[in-house]
């Protein structure tokens, strides 16, 4: 089972409890490991919210009222047996005794000691062992910016255990001014992960999407986690480019030719003019495709046009993480496709035929609801939302 975990809005331990059950993790399995260490009764229970334009998951941990601030031998006792939990406990301990200059075993955990903390910790990693997940990738962390109150009084954000927590991990600030990765959060992440980055390649079955308990304007407060079954990268799937010359097939038949590529099989396909010797004009015909399909792509191009050879090479492709969300010009929808690097919006674009469209029933010029569309992308640019 190979796991993606999309951190970049954040990262709570009730956000991943919420998108491994919004996976199809069952909130038994949850409660159970919860029941067998809780000191005192805890309950689960999970709620289906909005997150700004998002549908999610949320599960409330629901104790009853503990001022009980436990040390790392307290919740090391309780643990027995535990070992990914005592893991990632023994990761907050580390850290918090980093920055307030003493000893693991002395650390008094405070709001990571609570019950509901000790509850997210022990279900979320239940979850990942009733997953099976055998690797764990983590993108960029966002950890926010500004203050946060804690019962050490006003913290910059990150807040200094976290920020240990994070080192060596790929993170970024905002995309608001609040604290968007909890220490819990660090710690299961930390813990959980066997790689960061973009997604990887993956056959997903299950998406989940856990949601924070703060619903901040203008920013969908969720963590995202896709499960699915390792995609190979070698042999059928590498990218491939078929390239030939034409200088003897009417311009006009070219539209068809592109059209019937792309219905084959073709990932792309596109025409350069050039210049050939004689100072004769002509096309070059680019085709990139999965070699798995490269042998009926092939046949097209040379059903299709009056190439008598092709030449083809292998590439290593790079692509941006996408995404598609709707916008609003005036009453109609219009689709946005954003591009991710490293968890940040970089590019995000209208589809046209949408503005077409909108265009016509609007009946105002096609250059005006596009420009006016062109504008509400911009908010998008810079964020991981």
């Amino acid at each position: 089972m190979t796991v993606w975990i999309d951190a970049a809005a954040g990262a709570s331990g009730d956000m991943l409890l919420g998108a491994l059950v919004g996976a199809g993790v069952p909130l038994a399995a949850l409660q159970d490991a919860v029941d067998a260490v809780a000191p005192e009764p805890v309950t689960l229970r999970v709620e289906e919210v909005r997150r700004g334009a998002l549908a999610a998951t949320r599960v409330h941990v629901d104790v009853t009222e503990s001022h009980h601030h436990r040390t790392w031998r307290d919740v090391r006792s309780m643990l027995t047996g535990h070992e990914l939990a005592l893991t990632v406990f023994e990761r907050l301990a580390v850290a918090e005794a980093a920055v307030h200059g003493t000893t693991p075993d002395e650390v008094h955990f405070h709001e990571v000691g609570a019950l509901d903390a000790i509850a997210d910790i022990v279900g979320v990693c239940a979850g990942f062992e009733h997953l099976g997940a055998t690797e764990v990738t983590v993108s960029p962390v966002a950890v926010g910016s500004g203050t946060v109150e804690t019962a050490h009084g006003t913290l910059p954000v990150p807040p200094p255990a976290v920020a240990e927590l994070l080192r060596g991990v790929p993170t970024f600030a905002g995309p608001v001014a609040m604290e968007l990765c909890t220490p819990t959060g660090a710690a299961l992440l930390t813990t959980l992960a066997t790689a960061y980055g973009p997604q990887p390649p993956m056959v997903v079955n299950r998406i989940g999407v856990g949601a924070g308990g703060r619903d901040p304007e203008g920013h969908a407060n969720v963590l995202r986690l896709f499960r699915g079954l390792e995609a190979s990268t070698s042999g059928s799937e590498r990218p491939v480019l078929l390239e030939c010359n034409v200088d003897d097939l009417d311009p006009r038949v070219w539209p068809a030719v592109l059209t019937a590529l792309l219905e084959t099989g073709a990932a792309d396909a596109w025409l350069t003019p050039i210049l050939m010797k004689k100072g004769r004009p002509a096309h070059t015909l680019s085709v990139l495709v999965d070699a798995g399909h490269a042998a009926v792509v092939r046949t097209e191009i040379f059903r299709q046009t009056t190439t008598i050879g092709l030449r083809e090479q292998p590439l290593t492709k790079h692509a941006l993480d996408r995404e598609m969300l709707p916008i609003q010009v005036d009453g109609h929808t219009i689709a946005v496709k954003l591009a991710r690097h490293e968890g940040v919006v970089v590019n995000a674009q209208p589809e046209y035929d949408d503005v077409a469209r909108a265009a016509a029933s609007l009946r105002r010029p096609v250059n005006e609801v596009l420009t006016e569309a062109q504008d509400l992308c911009r908010a998008f640019l810079g964020t991981g939302s």
